[in-house]
């Protein structure tokens, strides 16, 4: 069973949103870096940029497939996780301690999910 923790919210795109204030840190899942599979690269977004809830932001390929990160909060990008350019497997290693990028002046919509939300949403998919 893929490892959710309590205290994130969650989008059924599997990328994981820790809120804080009007800051947003945003990656994938554990259920989504398992379907990947090995971690080969990452395209991150432009510092500066805004995006809106639903907006394609970032890219990661592994040795399986390409993937969009669709973020699941709006806002203007902050920070992004330089380490990932030159070691993508990090996310593999530890997806939850590996952010993908930091969002402020964050607008968070209603239908992101919590833990046992999530956990209910990936008990649908098999």
């Amino acid at each position: 069973m893929s490892k959710v923790i309590e205290g994130l919210k969650y989008s059924k795109d599997h990328e994981w949103v820790k809120i804080e204030g009007t800051t947003a840190t945003v990656g994938i899942t554990d259920h989504a870096q398992d379907a990947l599979g090995e971690i080969v690269f990452v395209e991150l977004p432009e510092v500066g940029a805004d995006f809106e809830a639903g907006d394609e932001i970032a890219d990661i390929e592994s040795v399986k497939a390409a993937s969009e990160i669709i973020t699941p909060v709006g806002g203007n990008v902050s920070e992004v996780n330089d380490a990932l350019e030159d070691s993508p497997e990090l996310i593999n290693d530890d997806c939850y301690g590996h952010f993908i990028y930091r969002m402020n002046d964050v607008v968070v919509p209603d239908d992101l999910l919590d833990a046992k939300g999530y956990e209910d949403y990936l008990s649908t998919l098999k």
